[in-house]
Formats: C-alpha cells, structure tokens, sequence
C-alpha cells in the first residue's frame, strides 16, 4: 500500500521507478488521505497489506493501524525521518523499518560542500557588494580556501558525506560529536575536538546536528562569540538549532557571515535583517532532495522492497536504539 500525498507520489515514484516497483509487488489501488482507519475500504484492505511503502504526507502508523496490519512486514520510506511517522512498536513487533535519508543526504552535502567552497573565497559577501555597490570590492582583502579550518557540527550521516568529499581540498576538518572517538574522525579524514575548540579554531563551521530536545538552540550566543571576526556560519540542518537572536546580533554587527538553507522561523519574516546583509546568504530550504532529485528517494525505497522481496536484508533499515537521536 503507498501511503503519501498525491504530490509526492508522482515526483517519487516517477515512471521508470513505478514499473520497477510494479514489478517487484502488488500495489494496492486504494491508499489512505489523513487517516489509515477513517476510509472503511483502506482499513479492510491494511488486513492484507505486507508492505507500506510510504512517503510525505503519510498519516501517523501508531499501534491502532498496526493492529489492522497483522501481516505487515516492512516500512519503507520514500522520505527523510520516521520519528515522527512511525510510533516505536512497531519495531517490538518485528516489523523492519528502513528510510531514504541517505539518499537526500546527498544533495545536501553537495550544496554543503559547495557553500563551503563559495564561503572560503567570501563569494557571497562580496556579490552582494558588488550587487550594492556596483563596482568590484578587492577579493585579495579575503581569506581565500587554502589551508582554511572547516568545522562539522555533529557527525550525521551529511556530515560524514561532506567530510569525506573535503578530502580532496587542501582544508583542515574538525569534528564534533559525543557519540564519535578519535579513530573514527580520523576515518574521515577529520580531528576530533570539542564544541568549544571547534567553533573557536573554525574558519567555516557549518552545522550538522540533528533537532532533538537536546540541541534546541545548541549554537548559542557563547558559541557564537567563539568564532573569530569574518568566519562564515553556515547550516543545512535545522534553524532552531541555533539561537536566532544571537546569530542575528551578531551578523548585524558583521563580525561573521552566515549561509543559511534553514531558518528560525522559517521562512523569515519579511522585515528580517538577516535577508538584506550583504554578509548573509539565505537560501529557501533547498539543500536536500528537490526537482528531479525527489526520484533518488523513490529508487532508494524500491531497492529495499526489491530486496526484501528476494528475501535479502534492507541496506536502510533503521536501528531502533537510534532513534533517540536521529532527526
């Protein structure tokens, strides 16, 4: 049974994905809006469902439709995070759980990447100077990229993806995160260090934590005042990670500039400072999977149907033990 919005289903079961997934399963020709239970035609056809290959959009799958699935075997998400989609007892009943992060992780840490790229040569202020000023600021007056110190805030599945493709910049990495050790940082070509090391030895720091209770404004007006004159904020991750106050006094001041894809709120308000400072790059959360990228998400999904149909393990399945700090 898919389970996800009409919207969604087109741009991630594109054609190509749809016939693989046609012909690896029996899809049901009814799927649920707001509600697996409220339909009487989908609550009596979960009885039969094996699989819920699911998506954005999809209803809440708590123990009442769980119980109305007694054959389900597997949860697939065409999508980022299930913490809040699927309720944790269905993995006390065997059921497997897998998800399409990696595949929207990608996108992100290409665009991180490439920010990084941009922010070591100050490319962002100076087009804005050049868009206001018209004529052309010294870029000699800049840092430049070689031998510039990025720092990852957290070592979440883009992190990982963006330290290894640094490896090929002639950068120094730092890392930070309490679940990583020495040996694994050093795996992906970074140093280990504190939060407080990181962010004041950073020339670029760019956020990777997931939004859990515990990092709700984590990057706080302390750690902000680490950060040395003109490094570069940049995050792909969640805007409440950062204390939206702080992060607004400071690039006010122009001390630092920032390379925001993710706000708090989000979108901005329309009479926020941070959307006309020529040290402030603000994209409309456009890092992750869009356009033709959706289908990555689709593909991913499918695979791990195609394997659990061949009887082979998911490549995506989810740790339950995980769960407590995945986004």
């Amino acid at each position: 049974m898919l389970a996800m919005n009409d919207a969604s289903r087109d741009r991630v079961l594109v054609p190509r994905v749809r016939k693989r997934l046609e012909a690896a399963a029996t899809v049901l020709p009814v799927g649920p809006g707001t509600s697996f239970l409220a339909d009487p035609a989908i609550k009596a056809a979960l009885a039969d469902v094996d699989v819920l290959l699911t998506g954005w959009g999809c209803p809440r799958i708590g123990p009442e439709v769980l119980d109305a699935a007694p054959k389900l075997r597997a949860i697939l998400h065409a999508a980022g995070s299930v913490k809040a989609m699927v309720d944790p007892s269905a993995f006390d009943r065997g059921i497997q759980v897998s998800s399409a992060a990696t595949a929207n992780a990608l996108p992100v840490a290409e665009f991180t990447v490439a920010a990084i790229v941009l922010a070591g040569k100050r490319a962002f202020r100076l087009a804005a100077q050049y868009r206001l000023e018209r004529r052309k600021s010294d870029p000699h007056a800049m840092p430049g990229s070689y031998g510039t110190t990025v720092g990852l805030l957290g070592a979440s599945r883009i992190a990982r993806m963006v330290a290894e493709r640094l490896r090929t910049f002639d950068l120094n990495v730092l890392i930070s995160d309490p679940y990583l050790n020495e040996a694994e940082a050093a795996g992906l070509g970074a140093e280990l260090v504190d939060n407080d090391t990181l962010f004041s030895r950073s020339d670029i720091l760019s956020v990777h934590a997931p939004l859990i209770p515990e990092t709700v404004g984590l990057v706080d007006a302390r750690l902000l005042g680490l950060l040395r004159d003109g490094s570069v904020l940049l995050n792909t991750a969640r805007g409440k990670i950062i204390d939206s106050e702080a992060l607004e006094r400071e690039c006010v001041s122009g001390r630092i500039d920032a390379v925001l894809d993710v706000t708090d709120p989000e979108p901005l308000p329309p009479d926020s400072p941070l959307l006309d400072l020529p040290n402030v790059f603000v994209t409309p959360h456009v890092a992750g999977a869009v356009g033709n990228e959706i289908a990555r998400l689709g593909e991913l999904a499918v695979s791990e149907l195609e394997r659990l149909a061949a009887g082979e393990p998911l490549q995506h399945a989810i740790d339950p033990s995980d769960i407590g700090r995945l986004a």
